[in-house]
């Protein structure tokens, strides 16, 4: 049962993973293509569902399996604690980052900023773009001590 809850943990992580790359490719490119065109009509699209609607479920159920596994498996192994525990801290970093850095841009490029304000635009969509490959890396991060904690416990049941 408790490797069932890691494979959960590691399935969301992976899918939030993808929908952020998803995010990165096609999202952010529509965004800044015809600035400031491209920004108004996803201020249109973004009024009755966001993206955001997708991560504030999911980020936490994230965190949440991502700590039960951490407290089912803390007396297994140290090394396999430790690489919970990272993966853990990870995901919770990711959403530190998404709430500190993305939540501001987002307001400025989908409700604050005046669209004549090409400029300012611009450079959000191009700081929103370049540190949401971070954010990628940092869950990918996550998913890497994810994966290393299962072929750890899977090394220890068969020995």
């Amino acid at each position: 049962m408790k490797t069932i809850i890691l494979f959960a943990s590691i399935s969301i992580a992976c899918g939030l993973l993808f929908v952020n790359l998803y995010t990165s490719l096609v999202d952010v490119k529509s965004w800044g293509s015809d600035i400031p065109h491209s920004i108004a009509v996803t201020r249109d699209y973004f009024k009755t569902v966001n993206p955001g609607n997708f991560f504030r479920i999911f980020s936490p159920v994230n965190q949440v399996l991502g700590l039960v596994v951490l407290v089912l498996f803390w007396k297994t192994s140290p090394s396999i604690r430790l690489c919970l525990g990272a993966a853990f801290v990870l995901y919770i970093l990711a959403d530190v980052f998404t709430f500190a850095y993305f939540y501001p841009r987002n307001d400025i490029m989908f409700k604050t900023a005046q669209l004549t304000d090409v400029d300012l635009l611009k450079r959000t969509v191009s700081e929103w773009s370049g540190m949401n490959w971070l954010r990628s890396l940092v869950i990918l991060a996550g998913l890497f001590f994810s994966f290393m904690a299962l072929h750890k416990i899977y090394l220890l049941r068969y020995k």
